[in-house]
């Protein structure tokens, strides 16, 4: 029924033996196969092919030649195939393994169904002409199946959802109408940050605005601003903000996030860059136990069937897919465990890699037959697809029936389907991902209200509180951090006890300076020094004092090394998050080109060039290291307000 309704536009090929036509041959049943030519045939007609294959299967000639027979006497069109499984023949093997893998079994079990043969690989157009020399025509039609698929990706191009807006207006009028009504009431309650003008929030508001319908996304913020602010009229808790998007000024008024970026020194190029057109990219937090609630809404907003969660596929890891080899091949679980423990412990650790890393390993291959066997066929496997799963936060929103834009997939231990593309996939064929995470602390902090406010004759409002609390620095000064959100492991108690923090602004900081990257580079220990008067700060140029006074002549954020090369060298800010990224890179060719750039640049602006070049090297070096200034805020926001709970209401905070 379901062919029927939706065969329009597909080409039917008859699968071989496996094919229902195959079955009814192998079956010897010739009748019921002539018939089911006759069915496929009238449903598709010249769209429908009978396939047949020459890969060594039992009883494969008996089935080809009555699969020509109904060709001929049906006038169906006859094609090659070679049921590929695997690309060379020399990976039969592997294969045969993944099967076992897959299916439980033990290679060398005699009840195991042979499924596959050794031809079941990517043969060469010539070695398939040889195959099928007796039958070019089965040839030909292979290359004329392929001329009549012309199905083609947009790249380049964005498929977003209709926002719904008012009659009378377009998207773009909407949108600048109610980011500005939102701006004015904020200033109207609130005023401008201390050391801005309104002036300075108008500006930065028409700059953002600007770009983003300059850039088509005024759509994507309206969404997000939705679901996000349907949440919280429903109680349920969001995060500030998470990663670059707390830079726009946009996001804030629409109540996207919660931390003003011109408060902050956050940069909107950070997160949308006018140079260098992508998607925005907003990561929403959400109370955990509440977040598939805001899915829901989305979907029965936009439709079911245009809103889907993102596959993942797991993959065969070195001591998973040692483990899984060893057990096919039937060896005892002491032999294969005990090579699975040579295996270094590092993330991310390849098989290759680790037997150069792990000389215990190597002796092992080296000196052991069925050391060398396991190893050599898991190394076949490694990064091959196991499972899937569903990411952890990925939703794509569609404008249409999402099956119109990428395949779909049904669990069917689930509800709902998933995208059969996964996340980078989804966003290179122009579909739009939202991240809808949860965070734990989120929930937490919304039980601790919800007591405190039970017995509490003026409710807390914890997006209010002030963030110079002398309980909340008292508390750090301390190091009471136990289940402070980002703060309570014994090493950052350490960091803490050595910086002391004193403002809202060193809370951004630590978050920022707890990583390997700042602490193994000697950045930690020269903000702390500098902090407490021990060490006199370097800011490199006068110019860059301004930038670097808040974190000591350090280079911490990334934010800061954008606005150097802004500063410094006159590149827009725009051109300055291009360079921060390809610092990040380090393509030699890229970077040589940057420092010719940066230098004269800098030399255009009266600054020495030696100066300029060993600025640039300072950054290279620290650019790496360098933190999202805008997802240090607003984490450091959430570390601040359980700190701040744990300060006025330790009982309720921790019961919770």
């Amino acid at each position: 029924e379901w062919i029927n309704q939706h065969h329009e536009g597909l080409i039917a090929i008859s699968a071989n033996m496996r094919g229902d036509i195959g079955q009814f041959i192998g079956q010897n049943k010739m009748e019921q196969a002539a018939d089911k030519v006759a069915k496929w045939k009238r449903l598709f007609g010249n769209r429908f092919y009978l396939s047949i294959a020459k890969i060594g299967r039992k009883h494969e000639k008996w089935h080809n030649d009555a699969t020509i027979y109904f060709a001929a006497h049906q006038s169906v069109a006859i094609v090659a195939s070679n049921e590929v499984r695997f690309m060379q023949e020399s990976d039969f093997n592997a294969h045969e393994a993944r099967v076992c893998i897959n299916q439980g079994m033990i290679l060398a079990d005699p009840r195991r169904e042979k499924t596959y043969t050794r031809q079941q690989y990517l043969a060469t157009p010539e070695e398939m002409i040889e195959k099928f020399k007796d039958f070019p025509q089965a040839i030909e039609n292979t290359v004329e199946i392929a001329k009549r698929c012309h199905y083609c990706f947009k790249f380049g191009k964005y498929f977003l959802p209709d926002f719904p807006i008012p009659a009378g207006l377009t998207i773009d009028e909407f949108f600048r109408k109610i980011t500005q009504e939102k701006l004015d009431d904020y200033l109207k309650n609130h005023g401008a940050f201390e050391g801005y003008s309104e002036q300075d929030y108008q500006e930065r508001l028409k700059y953002e605005v600007d770009i983003i319908l300059q850039m088509g996304f005024p759509g994507y913020f309206l969404i997000v601003a939705d679901f996000i602010n349907w949440s919280k009229k429903n109680k349920i808790p969001v995060g500030p903000g998470r990663g670059s998007g707390a830079g726009s000024l946009v996001a804030f008024v629409l109540k996207i996030t919660d931390l003003d970026p011109l408060q902050y020194g956050l940069i909107f190029e950070r997160f949308l860059n006018p140079e260098r057109i992508s998607m925005p990219d907003f990561d929403v937090d959400f109370c955990m136990d509440r977040r598939d609630e805001v899915i829901e809404y989305v979907a029965h907003t936009y439709g079911a069937k245009q809103v889907s969660q993102i596959i993942t596929f797991g993959t065969l890891s070195a001591k998973a897919v040692v483990r899984d080899v060893g057990r096919v091949l039937g060896y005892p679980f002491p032999v294969v465990d005990g090579i699975a423990k040579l295996i270094p412990n590092d993330l991310g650790i390849t098989l290759e890699l680790a037997q150069k890393e792990s000389t215990e390993l190597a002796l092992k291959i080296e000196t052991d037959d069925d050391a060398k066997e396991l190893f050599e066929l898991a190394l076949q496997l490694e990064g091959l697809t196991r499972n899937t799963g569903k990411h952890a936060g990925g939703v794509v929103i569609a404008p249409d029936k999402l099956s119109r834009f990428c395949p779909v997939y049904k669990d069917e231990h689930a509800e709902g389907i998933l995208s059969q593309f996964d996340k980078n996939d989804v966003e290179a064929i122009g579909l739009v991902k939202f991240d809808f995470l949860g965070l734990r602390t989120l929930t937490i902090i919304d039980n601790a209200l919800q007591t405190i406010n039970e017995n509490n004759g003026n409710p807390v409002d914890i997006t209010r509180i002030p963030l110079d609390d002398a309980k909340v620095f008292q508390l750090l000064k301390e190091c009471r951090t136990t289940a402070v959100f980002q703060l309570e492991s014994d090493g950052i108690k350490g960091l803490i006890k050595k910086l002391v923090p004193d403002s809202f602004a060193e809370i951004i900081a630590l978050v920022a300076l707890y990583r390997p990257g700042p602490m193994g580079a000697g950045m930690v220990d020269t903000y702390v020094d500098c902090k407490h008067g021990n060490l006199e700060p370097d800011y490199l140029h006068p110019e860059l004092e301004e930038i670097l006074k808040p974190t000591y002549g350090v280079i911490l954020y990334q934010e800061q090394v954008m606005k150097i090369a802004q500063v410094l060298s006159g590149y827009s800010l725009g051109q300055a998050d291009i360079l921060r990224k390809a610092m990040g890179k380090k393509i030699e060719s890229v970077m040589n080109e940057q420092t010719e750039i940066f230098v004269k640049g800098a030399e255009n602006r009266g600054v020495d060039g030696k100066l300029a070049a060993h600025i640039f090297s300072l950054i290279v070096k620290f650019a790496g290291y360098g933190f999202n200034k805008s997802h240090s805020a607003a984490y450091a926001l959430i570390a601040y307000q359980t700190a701040w709970l744990k300060a006025h209401y330790p009982v309720e905070f921790m019961a919770s």
